[in-house]
């Protein structure tokens, strides 16, 4: 279970705080789109839960212990974190990539075990990345880079994983295989999914719960129909030139 205890993220003067007193609890097994427009928070309220950056006020816990407290090591078997950043590796092949997220588990002398080796064949299967493994990865495509680093944190066997914008440099059918994949992978294993994300659409299907940031401080939860039917999207994201419609569920041209 992931729980936020009245969290407040953000940063010092001038910008301050920008979302404040967040109370929200997330089952095990839960797919959770986070979604708002630039500027809304979105990367902050995620570096803040994976414990990247401290929070203003209050906390992020994962099964009752504050994430930003947990021992480095603790925190890397439990939490999975994907960011938007380009990952740089240098000398690295895919597999030694996708390898490096059994890290947390392997000891002190690094060794992977037979067992680390299946989980690493399996997931690079599972992203679509076999056919890669063997390159170096810095020689890969943006997109092929996502594909492996998910393949990593699926890797880790986290109770929480935490990616944003992870689907930014897939193609249309990219993402929707990655969204289910993240979705089914949390179905099947007990552990949340939080991804932070731009394609409004994909989020809307596929999304077991959504966190609505308006922009201006305050975030909707709920299935993507109540947000839709409250009209939250809408205030979220229509502009002069498009808004949405809740009946045909996409955007559209306004005049």
């Amino acid at each position: 279970m992931l729980r936020l205890d009245t969290l407040s993220v953000g940063y010092g003067a001038p910008r301050g705080t920008v979302l404040a007193d967040l109370a929200v609890t997330v089952p095990p097994g839960s797919f959770v789109c986070v979604l708002g427009r630039n500027g809304a928070g979105k990367s902050t309220l995620m570096r803040t839960i994976a414990g990247l950056q401290r929070a203003v006020a209050g906390a992020a816990l994962l099964e009752h212990a504050d994430i930003a407290a947990m021992r480095p090591q603790t925190r890397a078997q439990q939490v999975a974190v994907v960011l938007t950043e380009r990952a740089a590796s240098p000398g690295l092949s895919v597999d030694d990539v996708v390898s490096l997220g059994r890290q947390p588990f392997t000891g002190w002398q690094g060794r992977l075990t037979p067992d680390d080796r299946q989980r690493v064949v399996a997931v690079l299967a599972q992203a679509g990345a076999t056919a890669f493994a063997a390159r170096l990865f810095d020689d890969l495509s943006d997109g092929e880079r996502q594909r492996v680093m998910i393949a990593r944190a699926i890797a880790q066997s986290p109770r929480l994983m935490i990616l944003d914008e992870i689907t930014a440099f897939l193609d249309l059918p990219g993402r929707v295989e990655t969204m289910a994949l993240l979705r089914d992978h949390a179905r099947a294993t007990g552990g949340i999914v939080l991804l932070s994300s731009h394609d409004l659409d994909l989020s809307l299907q596929l999304a077991d719960s959504v966190w609505l940031l308006d922009g201006h401080g305050g975030m909707a939860v709920g299935s993507a129909a109540d947000l839709i039917a409250a009209g939250h999207v809408g205030r979220a994201f229509d502009t002069a030139a498009v808004r949405f419609s809740p009946t045909l569920g996409r955007f559209e041209l306004v005049g």
